[in-house]
């Protein structure tokens, strides 16, 4: 984990995973996209619209959003569409160590990494690399490969 405050990591569990499904179902045009782009080469606005769609309160907790997840859970225990209440860096868990689909391993485990990654990572580290691996579309991920791929240009533009 300390590595990584350092190292930007080449591939994650999730593009891994998307990879191995393609690989199983023999999606033979399937190709995954991404391409690092350092939290400095993004265009100003690129991290702050990042925080504003996903987690508004980012800046100011410790990985878990409890008024997010209050306000979740009352929504869903009305019924209806289930509503989520993960932080950028619940996500970035998700998404850098673990594989999709809804458990209570699965959460448990994140809300374990999500604990180490605010812990050893400052907070300009994780949107970084949340920036970098999230996905923006079927094996696009990252700001700078959905950049190219849907518009054609960098993420610094």
């Amino acid at each position: 984990m300390l590595v990584l405050r350092f190292v930007d990591p080449p591939l994650s569990a999730m593009m891994v995973e998307r990879q191995l499904q393609a690989w199983l179902h023999r999606e033979g045009g399937f190709r995954l996209h991404q391409q690092w782009c350092d939290l400095s080469a993004m265009a100003p606005s690129l991290p702050i619209s990042l925080v504003a769609a996903e987690d508004q309160r980012f800046p100011f907790h410790h990985g878990f959003d409890l008024q997010a997840i209050r306000k979740a859970r009352d929504h869903n225990a009305r019924g209806g569409r289930l509503r989520g209440a993960s932080t950028i860096s619940q996500q970035l868990a998700k998404n850098l160590f673990l594989w999709s689909g809804r458990s209570w391993l699965r959460k448990g485990l994140e809300a374990w990494y999500t604990l180490l990654i605010e812990a050893f990572w400052p907070k300009h580290r994780i949107l970084e690399m949340y920036a970098n691996f999230a996905e923006f579309g079927d094996g696009v991920y990252g700001v700078q490969a959905a950049a190219r791929h849907f518009w054609g240009k960098d993420a610094g533009r």
